[in-house]
């Protein structure tokens, strides 16, 4: 059986910074990735739209100059968001929307994952100018939706945890104070989280990853599988099932793949383990065995139609640019994949930390 698909976008990963991004960037080619949304939480923060770098802080302009020196000028399509900070002001808005090199802001919660020292609550955007900015010009607002500084205890529990409060009391004021607001909930993770996108306007989407669509917390928990351990972790298995609805549901447009693909050459450290999967290599073939394990029968056209929607056609859609009209081909048969070797030392790619083989194998 093969699967022959547009190029599909992932549209929300980390390329990093530095002498591996090449390796990165070669890696999303190489698995069928006609574009990316690439994250803005370098070291540092891409905090400016435009100009050169600065030792405080990347421009767009220049963290997309590098990455396509780097290799990103294979892709069809490249967004690089703002990283929102206190810095960040309605003018700079503005500008990048207006000049055109503004697509989308990014919106992490203080201490939230890696690289996210730099961003503010929640609470202190809703209702403000920068918001506002956003709305006027159309630009996407992307979301890391936990809510930050709370307790073990509350970050989860059997009946809530930081993103279920944050879908629970952050999100609906946000769509009250600013209601044509584009928003992107990122690698959501919860039936709470994906109810919420499913009752929500038409400009509210969602992406969720190949982890999130396979395991839960407990693949994670039994013999503590590191290599999974990401932000927002893996959770329960009606959360999972509902996630799997989500994206299998007919006709469906506001679901789309963002892997959230982390790379680290070192993940477990003495005081604690980098969040982060690195997919880069086999995500279109973990999303199709999630869809698999969903039920989807990927013999047929209206299996594939499903996984197409949701690979190559929902995101472009939402972002308001062309489906790729080229093409990858899917065959089912077995893949070991291995480390990724770059510059900066090995990398392990998600199946390889959790001792899987894949079904799929990209021929094409």
């Amino acid at each position: 059986m093969t699967l022959t698909l547009p190029r599909w976008f992932d549209l929300h990963t980390h390329f990093r910074q530095g002498p591996a991004v090449g390796s990165y960037l070669q890696s999303h080619l190489d698995m069928g990735c006609a574009g990316a949304l690439a994250m803005p939480n370098t070291q540092p923060p891409v905090s400016r739209i435009s100009g050169p770098a600065q030792s405080d802080g990347w421009s767009i302009e220049s963290y997309s100059a590098d990455l396509r020196a780097a290799g990103a000028d294979g892709f069809e399509q490249l967004i690089v968001p703002l990283y929102l900070t206190r810095q960040t002001t309605a003018e700079m808005i503005r500008e990048g929307a207006v000049t055109g090199v503004l697509k989308a802001c990014k919106y992490y919660p203080p201490h939230g994952t890696t690289n996210a020292e730099h961003g503010m609550p929640m609470d202190d955007l809703i209702g403000g100018e920068v918001f506002r900015a956003m709305e006027e010009h159309g630009i996407v607002l992307c979301i890391h939706g936990e809510q930050h500084a709370l307790s073990g205890p509350d970050y989860i529990d059997a009946q809530q945890n930081a993103e279920t409060r944050f879908y629970t009391e952050r999100m609906p004021r946000l769509i009250e104070a600013h209601p044509k607001l584009r928003i992107v909930c990122e690698h959501i993770t919860t039936r709470t989280a994906a109810a919420f996108v499913a009752s929500a306007p038409d400009h509210v989407g969602a992406t969720i990853t190949p982890q999130h669509l396979l395991y839960t917390l407990g693949h994670l928990i039994q013999g503590l599988k590191y290599h999974l351990y990401c932000l927002p972790i893996v959770k329960f298995q009606d959360d999972r099932a509902a996630l799997r609805h989500a994206v299998t549901k007919l006709g469906q447009k506001k679901f789309f793949a963002g892997t959230d693909s982390a790379p680290h050459t070192t993940k477990a450290t003495a005081c604690g383990c980098a969040a982060g999967c690195f997919t880069g290599g086999c995500a279109p073939q973990l999303y199709a065995m999630a869809f698999e394990e969903a039920g989807v029968d990927l013999g047929t056209a209206e299996g594939q139609a499903l996984l197409e929607r949701f690979l190559c056609l929902n995101g472009p859609g939402f972002y308001a640019f062309p489906a790729s009209e080229k093409r990858f081909t899917m065959k089912k048969a077995a893949q070991q994949m291995t480390l990724l070797d770059t510059p900066a030392g090995p990398v392990t790619p998600l199946p390889v930390g959790m001792g899987m083989e894949l079904t799929w194998r990209i021929v094409g």
